[in-house]
């Protein structure tokens, strides 16, 4: 929506050219090798938290809304929609890698 230059109605506003916005810098590179092998590390050695611990047992004892309420646990604690549904399937990868340990 363009504005218009008029005082009413639904494009009001004085006439600007739009700029784009910058991407970050964070947002242009992926992790290196070294920083996801730091990362895998202090996963193996810390382990989980209380609250992934919690959704793995959620994960574990299932039911037929256990995704559901995994997100709505995993956003209250994580606070948005994107790192809820991220870390969901986290702690479902780290779930399936321990049933294939187990397995095995």
């Amino acid at each position: 929506m363009t504005n218009t230059g008029i005082a009413q109605g639904a494009n009001k506003g004085h006439i600007v050219t739009k700029r784009d916005d910058k991407i970050k810098d964070s947002k242009k590179k992926a992790a290196g090798k070294r920083t996801l092998m730091a990362r895998s590390i202090a996963r193996e050695v810390a382990g989980l938290s209380p609250y992934e611990r919690r959704i793995l047992d959620m994960i574990k004892t299932g039911g037929s809304s256990a995704d559901k309420r995994i997100y709505k646990f995993a956003k209250k604690r994580l606070g948005t929609h994107k790192r809820a549904l991220a870390k969901r399937e986290d702690i479902k990868a780290i779930n399936a890698a321990q049933r294939a340990r187990q397995n095995a």
